[in-house]
């Protein structure tokens, strides 16, 4: 029989010290973690960004990705999203009685590799185990600290009337990943998550202008609720054209077979900018050079009218209101 998770992991005693040192040390070790401390101690200088997050993702395993590589790049991504430099990371791990020893080392050998990959290190973190049932398999909770770099203000909140609205590539591919996956739905292409870390690419933005107002990663609620946040926490009107919103073909016939509308999908390693309008080619051109940012579009801009709310001219020539969904589209997507 395979090994598994036991609730004496969780009890604090050999059993515990044992999963620690050889499941998550040896894979994620590094001077401040390999003290084994109660909290990490580490110098930082500057203006500093902090985020938190959890992930409850089913399944754990999904085309492009896995719980470990999400919560890493979620979480560096959230710092990103105000233009900081992402360098410390803890880890927090709720595993329920039962699951498999082997399942465990791929998620933590995936966080480590994705670590490795951003240049974070994960620097303190905790274990508990719950008993069979108490949990799904295995819920994760990272916390990440990040340097903002002199002269960067980025803020949902500091959109003005005349910026453009930039999205990196397309939308919908990991809400629809993970629904396929769960539902053991076929496609004739197969669909893939798109689950990466954006913080090389806001890097090259800003290399290419600070003049970057807004960023936010588009994850539960999809494009549309992204951009409703924009318009109501600075108080203008966004327009975007559905025919420059980029969508992978795969996505958009999932979504028509499925009844979704790929606006409000879920996406893990996209963002959305709002940028000052004479930066924005440029902006654009530096986006595309990067490996996450190929297919980036200018898709709207932000306009003085009909404030708090985002219009999109359709295809057909009309227009229609852009809203938030009252409810939820798709559980347990991150």
């Amino acid at each position: 029989m395979e090994d598994r998770i036991l609730l004496a992991h969780g009890s604090g005693g050999k059993l515990s010290q044992d999963l620690i040192k050889k499941h998550f040390v040896t894979a994620l070790g590094n001077p401040f973690l390999d003290k084994l401390d109660d909290s990490a101690v580490f110098d930082l200088t500057g203006r500093l960004a902090f985020t938190t997050d959890s992930y409850v993702v089913s399944p754990i395993f999904f085309p492009g990705g896995d719980i470990g590589k999400l919560a890493v790049c979620g979480t560096v991504n959230d710092l990103s999203m105000s233009g900081a430099v992402p360098r410390y990371l803890s880890l927090a791990f709720i595993i329920e009685e039962g699951l498999l020893m082997s399942d465990l080392e791929k998620i933590v050998n995936s966080i480590s590799l994705t670590a490795a990959q951003v240049g974070v290190n994960i620097v303190t973190g905790d274990t508990k185990v719950v008993n069979r049932g108490s949990a799904d398999k295995i819920f994760i909770n990272t916390s990440g600290v990040g340097l903002v770099p002199r002269g960067v203000s980025i803020s949902g909140s500091n959109v003005r009337p005349g910026d453009r609205i930039i999205v990196s590539g397309t939308l919908g591919d990991h809400g629809i990943a993970i629904i396929s996956q769960r539902e053991g739905l076929k496609f004739h292409v197969p669909i893939v998550s798109d689950c990466a870390p954006l913080n090389e690419l806001v890097s090259e933005m800003l290399e290419a202008s600070v003049n970057i107002h807004s960023l936010r990663d588009p994850t539960r609620g999809g494009l549309a609720t992204t951009l409703n946040e924009f318009a109501q926490q600075s108080h203008v009107g966004i327009n975007i054209n559905e025919v420059s919103v980029p969508i992978n073909r795969a996505v958009q016939s999932a979504c028509e077979l499925l009844g979704f509308d790929p606006l409000y999908v879920a996406n893990e390693g996209k963002l959305v900018a709002a940028v000052a309008p004479e930066d924005a080619d440029s902006i654009l051109a530096r986006m595309k050079a990067n490996k996450y940012g190929q297919e980036a579009a200018i898709i709207g801009e932000a306009v003085s009218e009909h404030p708090g709310r985002v219009m999109m001219k359709t295809r057909f020539g009309t227009s229609r209101i852009v809203d938030v969904l009252t409810g939820l589209l798709l559980p347990r997507i991150c």
